[in-house]
């Protein structure tokens, strides 16, 4: 079977769904809104099912992996919910006590789904610690499907959660097994949370946020971890706010690079949905390791 790209929808409805997706719109909205899409056949439900996320469809490293060890551990977060779980990966060459450099994976909206799981292993497989907390865990995790992740999602304490993710990314950085050098990626939610640490967290040696909401203007002065920003090319959401930062970031002398990949959408590194273009995704992730190498396995 053919595999739809976001080339099959018209971008209106793309528009539609990223609002539905990141809670701007209701399924009877976007089912309504959506009508005028449907054609030979197809229901508004039928495109809603095609946009949304399909996990076999990128599963390049199996959670069975015997290259790799992982484990489902929980983290103190006193000044948070009180505790988060989450999914520690570490490459099987690597004997326990071996150091290796460190990187939080932070989720979109929708908590530690099979995606997030496999961008950890994928890391992994590349020589780091990878660790992946899911914010869902005060209201019993990631539930098994989008839509009731998305849901659950809505109902967190935003700032209890930001203290989740950096309990998180401390007690990664201070692990025995762990050089000391502390990365963190993330994607849509993930990514302005990327950027949140980045103004709060000092110990942070490189972040690289995927198309994510930026800070107010006037945190970029506390940034000094150097940045690697990948932005959609269509995505008027989140690119609308980030000349403003940018401009801050400029201004406050942090070390930052930002790339922009024409004609994709919102979502393009993900590929478990139609959003997800194979080139911009594969040229983004070949700069995130380089990234991540170059800053965190330097002395």
């Amino acid at each position: 079977m053919t595999r739809l790209t976001a080339q099959d929808f018209d971008q209106e409805l793309l528009v539609l769904f990223d609002a539905y997706v990141h809670g701007d719109l209701d399924r009877r909205g976007f089912l309504s809104k959506a009508g005028k899409y449907a054609k030979a056949g197809v229901t508004a439900a039928g495109l809603l099912a095609a946009l949304s996320p399909d996990f076999a469809l990128g599963e390049q490293v199996r959670a069975d992996d015997t290259r790799l060890r992982a484990q489902q551990l929980s983290v103190p977060s006193p000044a948070g919910h009180g505790s988060i779980d989450g999914y520690l990966v570490r490459p099987a060459s690597a004997s326990p006590s071996a150091k290796l450099p460190a990187v939080l994976v932070i989720h979109e909206n929708r908590g530690l789904n099979p995606h997030i799981r496999e961008i950890a292993r994928r890391l992994a497989l590349d020589g780091f610690m990878a660790f992946a907390p899911d914010a869902l865990t005060p209201v019993g995790g990631y539930p098994g499907d989008e839509d009731k992740a998305r849901a659950a999602f809505a109902t967190l304490e935003q700032p209890k959660t930001l203290q989740d993710f950096l309990a998180s990314a401390q007690w990664l950085e201070s692990r025995a097994d762990c050089t000391g050098k502390l990365g963190a990626v993330g994607f849509c939610w993930g990514g302005g949370m990327v950027h949140t640490l980045a103004t709060r967290l000092p110990e942070l040696d490189a972040g690289v946020p995927f198309y994510g909401n930026s800070p107010a203007p006037e945190l970029a002065s506390r940034v000094k971890a150097p940045l690697l920003v990948h932005l959609a090319g269509v995505d008027e959401r989140i690119n609308a706010a980030w000349p403003t930062y940018e401009a801050a970031l400029k201004s406050a002398g942090a070390k930052y690079a930002v790339h922009q990949y024409a004609g994709t959408q919102h979502g393009f590194n993900n590929d478990t949905t139609p959003r997800y273009d194979a080139a911009a995704a594969k040229l983004a992730w070949e700069r995130t390791v380089a990234f991540f190498d170059a800053t965190l396995r330097s002395a």
